[in-house]
């Protein structure tokens, strides 16, 4: 539960009484949340109303709904139309605006909203009166100089950016016609159908590779390097470790231990150590880059790890959360060094059973690096470098993974897509990475730290939580809608999906995900599960980890790509020095920041595959392949190809052998005159019509 959504669950039930005031408790009642945490994020969310001048306190811890008259205030989310609706907190419905009361507004905006007088049976509706707050004024486009003029308009990439971007000749740059560029917008004077900018930046013709790199970047405000001062401060940080700072750790400098990553892997979060004892248990450590050593807070290398909140992992090049001195060298765990880290060391038994646990700071030395493929071919075969110590930890991580599963938690084993590419970064051909037991390995002791460091921390030795304020990575439980509309769609294809309590869906889910592998339906089914169940994000408001069938889960691992982590290694400390609880809105408002960053780079990471794989079908216009139908919608299908997972469109007027109608409720088209059906998952011959690498988007048409 987020904090957003609980201020407007307040806002919703303070406005059905809008003359009375409640304390929390009565609020909490009101909203049937009986638990100390979900009352606690209540007088959090309570708080949170009345800082933002939502809600009057009436009386100390009294509270009661102010009102705003007629006005509103919410997030702009535009349609392809021109029109949008305001997504406005504390209103069952979004308010939906036509296209002649946006007033200047665009996407993401925060406005203020003039609600009509409501008619009967129909959604709310307004007019936006006032911009609050721009999401942003930078977009990315292609530039088009107006016929025999000096000036020229930006035609941006977005397709939620309905108005193009009208530049005056003293603000073009020498930019020139066709070129890509990146625009800000300056004014937007009010009788002007467009607004105003200045181009900032000239990023080349369209189609060359770093162009459209770069202009995915500039799309989602993602920096391209660090600044002078950032690198200057990280070039400054001293990589010999002082015999005073190893005397503060638990040194395990002589206990076996190494990596196993990706075979092209620079930045090497997290090494395991092993060593036998002498009761006959296994002592297992996971030992994590200690990054927050390196960067204290307060400093420039702080504030721009809390800017970027995450690494962002595009189709040819990594954008980092961390200068590379300390991404890939100073905090990296590489082979043959000393290396300071953050521990979670387990007695573990034969079984795979827990009995000691310890947290803290250490230091190590690698003593090998393995990639995936090396650990997994010492698995198989029982032979080669530590083949006795890599097997003993595959054996105790395939008990805790069948225990896992075994518990709830679901099996997504996705295939992953790479593109093989050139020195000249084009695609020249495409391989699919799945996980093996060398990846499981590392998946399930990494799950092991990261659940035990949230336990450690948010439950008692009672088993009741604790009031600590904590960083977890939380999953809520999928709407039963959502996989209702799955378990119809799946009876298609012979399958069923027990909808009946939470134990018989997680079985029956990982059935349905077991049985479908290897099958053409495969990967849609199994996009189509994880788009039914909710998003995991981070909260200080913990309420368990659903997919992973946990109580208690964090992110505690990799804290050179990922910000949340460095506040799970911070406040770990803090409790493990006795420090007091620390402040849960601030750290709320935090997790918050993060998730929203985490979206942007899945959107970016999303856009660079979809770039590529326009880039690889390029050459192939033409040719035929055989897909499956991964989408359906109004005005065509979506269609997947077998052999290289790329995704492109057949609009419904390219059906030439019929009139087809859109069947929104069976996922199809059917055609009015023959009744041929097209439904989604079956497989189907296309032609590639068209690649289209301005819109990232690939035509086909039945072959």
């Amino acid at each position: 539960m987020r904090l957003n959504k609980v201020q407007k669950d307040i806002l919703r039930s303070l406005k059905k009484d809008a003359l009375k005031s409640f304390n929390y408790k009565q609020v909490a009642a009101r909203l049937n949340l009986n638990d100390a945490n979900a009352k606690n994020m209540v007088l959090l969310g309570l708080q949170r109303l009345k800082q933002e001048d939502k809600i009057d306190e009436v009386a100390r811890g009294k509270y009661r709904y102010k009102h705003f008259e007629h006005y509103v205030e919410g997030r702009v989310d535009m349609t392809q139309k021109g029109s949008a609706y305001v997504l406005v907190e504390g209103l069952d419905e979004d308010v939906y605006i036509a296209p002649s009361g946006i007033n200047h507004a665009l996407d993401g905006d925060l406005v203020n909203v003039l609600l009509y007088a409501q008619r009967k049976n129909r959604k709310p509706e307004g007019e936006i009166a006032e911009i609050l707050e721009r999401a942003r004024t930078e977009f990315v486009g292609t530039i088009e100089f107006a016929k025999n003029k000096n000036f020229a308009f930006l035609v941006p990439d977005s397709k939620k950016m309905a108005v193009d971007i009208f530049i005056p000749e003293s603000q073009l740059k020498g930019v020139k016609h066709g070129e890509k560029a990146l625009v800000q917008i300056n004014d937007w004077p009010e009788n002007a159908s467009s607004p105003f900018g200045e181009v900032l930046e000239v990023l080349g013709k369209p189609g060359e590779h770093d162009v459209e790199i770069h202009s995915i970047l500039a799309e989602y405000g993602l920096p391209r390097k660090f600044t002078a001062d950032v690198e200057g401060e990280a070039e400054a940080v001293v990589e010999t470790i002082s015999e005073s700072e190893i005397a503060k750790r638990r040194d395990f400098r002589k206990t076996l231990t190494f990596t196993i990553d990706p075979h092209d892997a620079k930045d090497f979060d997290d090494a395991l150590s092993l060593q036998k004892l002498d009761n006959g248990n296994w002592e297992v450590g996971i030992h994590i880059a200690d990054v927050t050593h390196y960067v204290t807070e307060n400093s420039l290398l702080e504030e721009e790890a809390l800017k970027r909140a995450a690494s962002v992992y595009l189709v040819d090049r990594v954008v980092p959360m961390l200068p590379e001195k300390l991404s890939n060298k100073v905090c990296s765990l590489r082979p043959h060094e000393e290396k300071l880290t953050f521990s979670a060391v387990f007695e573990i038994t034969e079984k795979a059973e827990v009995v000691n646990e310890w947290f803290g700071r250490t230091v190590i030395y690698s003593d090998h690096r393995f990639t995936y493929e090396q650990a997994q071919t010492v698995i198989e075969t029982g032979e080669g470098t530590l083949a006795e110590e890599v097997n003993t930890l595959n054996n105790l991580a395939l008990i805790l993974r069948k225990q896992r599963l075994k518990n709830g938690a679901l099996a997504f084993d996705k295939v992953e897509v790479k593109f093989e590419l050139n020195e000249a970064m084009e695609p020249t051909g495409v391989y699919f990475k799945q996980s093996k037991e060398a990846n499981h390995l590392i998946e399930e002791f990494m799950l092991l730290a990261n659940k035990s460091v949230a336990q450690f921390i948010g439950r008692k030795t009672d088993g009741s939580p604790s009031d600590k304020t904590f960083v977890y990575r939380i999953h809520d439980e999928p709407k039963s809608d959502r996989i209702s509309d799955l378990s119809n769609f799946v009876k298609q294809f012979g399958y069923n999906v027990n909808t009946q309590n939470r134990k018989g869906l997680t079985k029956s889910l990982n059935d349905l995900l077991s049985q479908v592998k290897g099958k053409g339906e495969a990967n849609m089914i199994e996009t189509l599960t994880i788009r039914s169940m909710a998003k995991a994000v981070y909260s200080t408001q913990n309420i368990g980890h659903y997919g992973l069938a946990f109580d208690y889960y964090s992110h505690f691992t990799s804290p050179i790509r990922r910000y949340p982590d460095m506040m799970v290694h911070r406040l770990l400390q803090h409790y493990l020095d006795g420090g007091k609880p620390v402040n849960q809105i601030s750290y709320e408002e935090l997790c918050e920041h993060c998730s929203d960053r985490e979206k942007v780079a899945t959107e970016a990471e999303r856009d660079s595959i979809k770039y590529m794989q326009v880039r690889f079908l390029e050459d192939h216009i033409g040719e035929t392949f055989e897909g499956v139908i991964s989408g359906v919608i109004e005005w065509g299908v979506f269609v997947e190809l077998t052999n290289n997972k790329c995704e492109g469109m057949i609009r419904i007027r390219d059906f030439k052998d019929d009139y087809y109608i859109f069947d929104e409720k069976n996922y199809a088209i059917v055609g009015e005159r023959n009744r041929k059906t097209f439904r989604l998952g079956d497989s189907i011959l296309i032609t590639v019509k068209n690649a289209d690498i301005d819109k990232k988007q690939l035509d086909f048409v039945p072959a």
